[in-house]
């Protein structure tokens, strides 16, 4: 039996995905502890330099949290059977984890959306950094009709991604987003033919990964740190990070590469 949460390595690029195509990709707590698990290896790991998210199959991206199994789980209507339950619920970090919440992830993560997006998906999504989007791809948060809230971020994130009323729209009322409304909010990068999808995430993570490691992960890191800060506050974390930068060896083989026309042979120090 294939577990619900693949994490594969090709070269540079890390491949993560929600692998329960029956269930839509559903979220039960294996997966949940299977995702956290590979975030805190990506994160890690020097020779991993980006991931790419999607989901198996063509019937979803991830439809959030398996309503039988995982929020049961949470609501006390279910008891606890095996590791992965008693860790789910045991451990606080997991669901933190897999939605970057007060525990960054240094790597630029990529979102391959093969589908719906719901829920729980979408929460995880609006933690990743660039997205593509299958034509048929929609965006949902319907914790409100079913009695709960979102938790894993979105409260938060989603009204600083896309204009507030758009944002109420979708967590109050449960009104789904297509993917061409998603791309005019800015909530993806861009739509995507299905056979080219992953292509398509592949090239972007290639041109990542060829960067310099400690660059990717400074601008990430301060672009996130800055973000509803003061612009003094910006500045000042901008600043710490050129230091960081421009003490690595990195920082002098890439002008060196770029003069002496040659690609450039980025360490990582």
């Amino acid at each position: 039996m294939s577990a619900p949460f693949l994490f594969e390595r090709d070269g540079a690029t890390a491949i993560l995905t929600f692998n329960r195509p029956e269930r839509r990709n559903a979220m039960c707590p294996e997966t949940v502890c299977r995702f956290a698990d590979a975030l805190d290896e990506i994160a890690s790991d020097d020779a991993i330099r980006v991931a790419i998210l999607t989901g198996a199959g063509d019937k979803a991206f991830c439809s959030g949290g398996d309503l039988a199994l995982t929020l049961p789980l949470l609501s006390g209507d279910r008891a606890p059977q095996t590791e992965f339950d008693h860790r789910f619920l045991d451990d606080p970090r997991i669901n933190d984890r897999i939605a970057a919440r007060g525990t960054a992830m240094n790597k630029p993560i990529i979102a391959a959306v093969n589908g719906p997006c719901m829920a729980g998906g979408m929460e995880v999504l609006l933690s990743t950094d660039i997205r593509l989007a299958v034509p048929s791809a929609v965006f949902a948060l319907p914790e409100a009709a079913r009695g709960v809230i979102p938790f894993a971020g979105a409260l938060a994130r989603l009204p600083r991604q896309i204009p507030y009323t758009a944002a109420m729209e979708i967590m109050l009322a449960n009104v789904p987003m297509d993917a061409d409304t998603a791309l005019r909010h800015g909530l993806i990068n861009r739509i995507v033919a299905p056979e080219d999808l992953m292509t398509s995430a592949r090239e972007l993570a290639d041109r990542i990964a060829s960067h310099a490691p400690v660059s990717v992960q400074q601008i990430k890191a301060t672009v996130q740190a800055a973000m509803g800060r003061p612009l003094e506050d910006g500045f000042a974390l901008e600043d710490a990070a050129k230091v960081r930068v421009m003490a690595t060896e990195d920082a002098r083989e890439g002008p060196r590469a770029f003069m002496e026309k040659r690609a450039p042979q980025y360490k990582g120090q």
